[in-house]
């Protein structure tokens, strides 16, 4: 890139910044699904920071190296605004047009600037697309990094959710699982039930696999494992939800349950609880009067 470029392109845009800033703003809205006055508000000051961020860029002579000390005011910018987008879930598309579509505004000035100049116009265009594709390419990664963190997060949420432990009795949990158990939820569930057993101080903890669709070998060691930390803590772990398809399942795939108590129902393991920790239900006659009528 010839020096005569660079200073062509940085002057234009010094002095087309509104004309171009308005054309960016123009471009945006049109190809933008955004249409609140927030986010109209929040594109327009983006924008403005932006081309103040290039301006600064552009004097520091420092026009093909992003990762100089003059790209450093735009790489925060535009790692800031990606984050962001990120959050409030922007698509890709939305969040790569923020610099793309710079293109077209930064184009019809240099065509109606030094156009007649085929010399000083290509090699400003080229710049001008080296430029602006490094930018683009910079705001996707950024853009891309926050995302596998909130997806990451968001994943680690779910899974937190998806393990609750309930207080059954005074001294006795339960913790219902739903869907496939790996083995990164297998920590989540150990660490969830751990901690419940020692917040609550419980003897007892029953681990309903009802809505777990498939027990294969590696479930069952998973069950197992917590079964043995469970102990450890001084809890005794009753597994119910066991219906005839996982029974056979298990008996096939030899894995030796027991030293576990297993239970039909989650109403069963309560009832098997109750009775080991000495603890009897008794209906009242009132009750006993009700269902005779």
């Amino acid at each position: 890139m010839t020096p005569t470029a660079k200073s062509d392109f940085a002057q234009i845009l010094v002095n087309k910044e509104q004309e171009i800033t308005a054309h960016w703003l123009d471009l945006q809205a049109k190809s933008s699904g955004r249409r609140s006055v927030t986010e109209q508000q929040q594109t327009i000051r983006d924008s403005r920071e932006f081309m103040d961020a290039l301006k600064s860029a552009l004097e520091s002579q420092q026009s093909e190296d992003l990762n100089g000390a003059g790209w450093a005011p735009m790489r925060d910018l535009l790692a800031g605004l990606s984050a962001d987008r990120a959050r409030a879930g922007y698509t890709p598309v939305e969040t790569a047009s923020f610099v793309f579509s710079l293109k077209e505004a930064i184009f019809a000035s240099l065509q109606k600037e030094i156009g007649n100049n085929p010399q000083a116009f290509l090699g400003a265009l080229q710049q001008a697309t080296t430029m602006l594709d490094k930018l683009g390419l910079f705001t996707m990664e950024s853009y891309q990094r926050v995302r596998e963190e909130v997806i990451t997060r968001q994943q680690q949420e779910l899974l937190e959710l998806s393990t609750p432990v309930v207080r059954l009795w005074d001294n006795i949990l339960a913790l219902p699982l739903i869907g496939t158990l790996d083995s990164s939820r297998t920590q989540v569930v150990m660490q969830n039930l751990l901690e419940a057993i020692v917040q609550t101080r419980s003897d007892f903890a029953i681990i309903d696999i009802t809505g777990v669709p498939v027990v294969d070998t590696l479930v069952a060691q998973h069950l197992l494992k917590t079964v043995a930390a469970a102990r450890l803590m001084g809890a005794d772990c009753l597994i119910s939800g066991i219906r005839p398809q996982i029974a056979q399942t298990i008996i096939h795939l030899g894995v030796d349950l027991s030293a576990v108590t297993t239970k039909a129902t989650l109403a069963d393991a309560f009832a098997a609880a109750l009775r080991r920790g000495g603890v009897g239900l008794v209906k009242t006659r009132k009750a006993a009067v009700n269902e005779e009528n």
